[in-house]
């Protein structure tokens, strides 16, 4: 089983490092004054987590009943392939219709059912920042109709890609990155408990996996899951290092060699295969950029493609063109063949 899953949080007493965030979700599931959210802080520091928990808090028994997730980034990269394989959208799915307009059938079917034993249920949308603006103001308009039966939640590690008129009804609230010793303290407490199953990762280790995790608590506890299983034989670099974060690496060789083509491959490669949003593909390339080189151009040219993804049609063209912006600015290799 997934350390990341065997030692998921149930309640909000077992979250860690976040105690600002859950006292104030604890107080308003207290007194039933859920407003809606914006849940906004780094990956791994307990923002679907929180919302479980608060479903839990306000629901008890029938928590699952009145809490829908909606996994956007799957839903707006895969498309009409996502709502196909996925069992609990094929009586809403036209397959005829856009996907925008599906998802607006969806989210207005869901919102307007009935909560079970309960005055309003939860729904919460998973990577918030990859919905595209025209789903956002259709969401805006849903949230109006349905405010008396259903409270939004939107988790997003980039608040600002939450459009004003959606922003302006919710309240936010920040989650931010673990720290150090909290991380530490927490890997510890999982080696104690798992010595009996044969954990030994050396204590000079645990803090090398503290540093690689950034104050992501889950990445920390899935490397030490790794450096357990592995032995710690493994270089650190290459635990911390994503399936998808090697094909990035990738992309900036491809670059750096002149070869257009060849980058923009691997970057469908990232969209389709992969199911990264525009802006997480961004990500990825972000990492690479700052382990690899220290160039003001290179960061402005994300920046500024980041901004253009948030309000433009054609994710692939956005990207093309910054691949064609860097392939100027970085410095040449030898051209290889991929």
């Amino acid at each position: 089983m997934l350390w990341i899953e065997k030692y998921r949080p149930h309640s909000f007493g077992e979250i860690i490092g976040q105690e600002k965030a859950v006292e104030r979700l604890n107080q308003a599931a207290a007194t039933m004054a859920v407003p809606h959210l914006i849940l906004a802080g780094p990956p791994g520091t307990g923002k679907s987590v929180s919302t479980e928990c608060l479903a839990r808090a306000l629901y008890q028994d029938h928590a699952e009943e009145n809490l829908t997730v909606i996994p956007t980034s799957d839903l707006f990269s895969l498309g009409k392939k996502f709502l196909e394989s996925e069992e609990r959208y094929t009586h809403l799915y036209r397959a005829e219709e856009s996907v925008l307009s599906n998802f607006k059938r969806i989210i207005r079917e869901y919102s307007s059912l009935k909560p079970l034993d309960a005055e309003f249920k939860l729904m919460a949308f998973e990577g918030a920042s990859s919905l595209p603006r025209e789903a956002q103001q259709a969401l805006r308009r849903i949230m109006e109709r349905s405010s008396r039966t259903c409270r939004f939640i939107y988790c997003t590690s980039h608040p600002s890609a939450i459009i004003p008129a959606i922003a302006s009804r919710c309240l936010p609230i920040f989650f931010p990155p673990i720290t150090d010793s909290r991380v530490e303290s927490h890997l510890r407490a999982i080696c104690a408990q798992e010595c009996s199953s044969g954990c030994t990762v050396p204590e000079d280790m645990i803090g090398l996996l503290v540093a690689a995790a950034h104050g992501d608590l889950r990445k920390a506890v899935m490397l030490l899951q790794v450096a357990a299983v592995s032995g710690c034989g493994e270089n650190l670099l290459s635990l911390s290092r994503t399936e998808a974060g090697q094909v990035a690496s990738a992309v900036f060789s491809a670059m750096r060699g002149s070869d257009f083509s060849a980058a923009t491959r691997r970057v469908e490669t990232l969209m389709i295969e992969y199911g990264l949003s525009g802006r997480e593909v961004l990500m990825e390339l972000r990492e690479v950029a700052k382990r690899e080189f220290n160039d003001p151009a290179v960061a402005c040219a994300l920046a500024e493609t980041d901004s253009i993804l948030g309000h433009s049609q054609n994710e692939y063209v956005q990207l093309n063109a910054l691949i064609a912006r860097m392939i100027r600015l970085l410095p040449h290799e030898p051209r290889q063949d991929f």
